[in-house]
């Protein structure tokens, strides 16, 4: 506690009201952001004698002022503390990983509706089903419509521009509404019915499509009734595939939490429509040991849980937990947010129960599964340090390992990337790509000067200083002695210790378990042996810094491929580019064109088609 700061005094001042709390450290970091429904009651909590968890009590030393806020209401300190923790993402508080938003499934709101996955922010002119739980959830969805109601999938750019059915028309998947070969008033009852599958009516789905193939074959419309059964058949089967099917209308969120081997775990199911579209595991950072007594209440997870997942996000009329939240406010928050009532269910029976009890299942074995990769991590990186003589400062966990990799085409769009192993895992929100300049093009030595120079050279300096470095326990170059070399140069020109380098290059028929371990001195390469560990982890780390590499390239690539082909054609200018993407939906359907599609768009001639066609091919 800084010595400026009266803490007896403060405290004394403190109003017995509800409101938010900042524990404020060294240079003005948040540490700790907390609500209460008595300020003075609240913080003064934390500085008795005894202190209910370690995590806590180490975070009170670090407190050189607090902050607070007085607010009209529990419920509005609730939702302040959930704004300050997404904007400060306080090291103490229980964070959850800030994950992509959730996907949806998605039908246009044009006279020929269309079906997609959509992520991002919703609008009125469509209408959206989900959340869902993953990608593959939707993407599964979406071919349960396209075999039971033929709705197409392209965009409007292409649906606008078809002259003739595509692929998909010919297998079944999509009515062709682009060609007119169904008209807009039977399409739209396909999407009506879609929509109606979607929001919990299967059985009312299937009763009609039932009485339109008989009536169908009643008329000797055979080939139009035999269309009518395959539908039939689709819906049958995804639904008697789906055993948590409730055959109502129901949206309901399932919460479990569950504590095991000091991790604990969130799992989230869903039901939408009806329909269980399946669950998503969460396991919240800066959580004290779980199964300790000094460990967060269930409810304190929960309320944490929620006020990070359902922030802006679709909340259901009903949801079932396992555990009560640490705060009724909560619920009154919920409310608010859903502007509509939220039923909390604890104690359910039936198939509701079969569902909570499902969800606690599923955590139970999602943390038995972590702790089983987290294990084996721990062994590999323990085997690592072993091998090369790393402490990683004392801690394995706090051993930091970065792996530098090299990638073009043919010496087009070079790019390096690095990639970050601390804490017995992949650190994805610290890699980095950096763009290759100035270097000729397939110079990988000049590339991996270039890049160790920019990473490392402002950190070497701060080093000198006495500063704070963050410099890696490990730097892993993906080649032989020649990369090994421009890197043991760099490293002593900008003053660092060349033993940092280790070189990973391929064995023979560059196979996986043969690599070498070169180094930058005297010592002779290390062949480790496929059954090892720490070649194990090795092989983890430089081919993740590989796939990162691969595809910052190709998205380069791509994007300069894309801006420039059109405008290198002489003739082509801005408007002519404009109407042939309009026409056929972007580069990819233009090269896909014939050289009489091409000169079918306005202000293309047959020769200027012609070229456009062997430039892209």
């Amino acid at each position: 506690m800084s010595a400026q700061f009266d803490l007896k005094a403060f405290l004394a001042q403190l109003p017995h009201l509800p409101g938010v709390y900042r524990m404020i450290g060294a240079g003005g970091a948040v540490l700790y952001v907390g609500k209460a429904r008595d300020l003075r009651k609240r913080v003064s909590s934390y500085f008795q004698k005894t202190s209910s968890s370690p995590r806590i009590a180490l975070m009170v030393e670090q407190v050189e002022r607090i902050d607070t806020t007085v607010t009209r209401s529990e419920a509005e300190a609730l939702l302040l503390e959930s704004n300050l923790i997404k904007s400060e993402q306080p090291r103490y508080n229980i964070l959850f990983r800030d994950d992509k938003s959730y996907p949806y499934l998605k039908i246009s709101g044009h006279h020929f509706s269309r079906i997609s996955y959509y992520r991002g922010a919703v609008d009125r002119k469509s209408q959206y089903f989900g959340p869902y739980p993953s990608a593959w959830a939707v993407k599964e969805t979406i071919q349960v419509l396209q075999k039971a109601f033929r709705l197409r999938t392209c965009q409007d750019s292409v649906f606008a521009n078809r002259s003739r059915p595509c692929l998909l028309h010919q297998i079944q998947r999509c009515s062709a509404p682009c060609v007119q070969i169904i008209d807009a008033e039977q399409y739209a009852k396909d999407v009506s019915d879609a929509v109606r599958f979607l929001r919990g009516g299967h059985a009312q789905v299937i009763q009609d499509l039932e009485h339109q193939m008989l009536q169908a074959s009643s008329e000797l419309r055979f080939e139009e009734a035999a269309a009518f059964r395959n539908r039939i058949s689709a819906l049958s089967r995804v639904l008697s595939q789906q055993a948590m099917d409730t055959g109502s209308d129901i949206d309901v969120d399932i919460i479990a939490v569950v504590a095991r081997g000091g991790r604990i775990c969130v799992n989230l199911a869903l039901v939408r429509g009806g329909r269980h579209l399946g669950d998503k595991a969460y396991f919240p950072r800066h959580v004290a040991e779980a199964d300790g007594n000094d460990g967060e209440t269930t409810g304190e997870i929960l309320e944490a849980f929620c006020l990070q997942h359902y922030d802006g996000g679709f909340v259901p009329p009903l949801i079932i937990a396992s555990a009560e939240p640490d705060s009724p406010a909560l619920l009154e928050w919920l409310h608010k947010s859903a502007g509509r009532p939220v039923q909390w269910l604890l104690r359910v029976n039936g198939q509701r129960r079969q569902w909570l009890q499902m969800a606690e299942q599923n955590a139970q074995l999602a943390i038995a599964r972590l702790l089983a990769e987290e294990g084996s991590q721990r062994s590999r990186t323990r085997a690592l340090a072993e091998v090369l003589g790393l402490d990683g400062g004392g801690s394995l966990a706090e051993l930091r390992i970065e792996c530098f990799d090299i990638s073009h085409t043919m010496g087009e769009a070079t790019q390096a990337s690095c990639v970050v192993y601390q804490d017995h895992a992949m650190q994805a929100s610290q890699y980095r790509r950096f763009n290759i300049e100035g270097v000729t093009g397939g110079d990988d030595y000049g590339a991996m000067r270039q890049v160790l120079t920019r990473r490392y050279g402002k950190l070497a300096e701060q080093a000198q200083e006495g500063q704070g470095t963050g410099l890696p326990d490990l730097v892993l170059i993906d080649g032989g002695k020649g990369q090994v070399e421009i890197a043991r140069q760099v490293f002593e020109e900008i003053g660092l210790d060349p033993q940092l380098l280790v070189g990973v290059a391929k064995g023979d028929d560059r196979k996986v378990g043969l690599e070498t371990l070169v180094f930058p001195d005297e010592r002779a390469p290390l062949l480790l042996g496929r059954d090892s560990a720490a070649l194990m982890l090795i092989a983890q780390i430089r081919d993740e810094a590989h796939r990162f590499a691969i595809t910052g390239m190709r998205a380069k690539r791509a994007k300069a491929r894309n801006s420039s082909t059109l405008e290198e054609i002489e003739g082509i200018g801005p408007r002519r580019r404009q109407r042939l993407l309009a026409r056929f939906g972007g580069l990819r359907g233009i090269m896909s064109a014939s050289v009489e599609d091409l000169a079918s768009v306005e202000g293309i001639s047959r020769t200027l088609a012609e070229e456009i066609y062997r430039r892209l091919h």
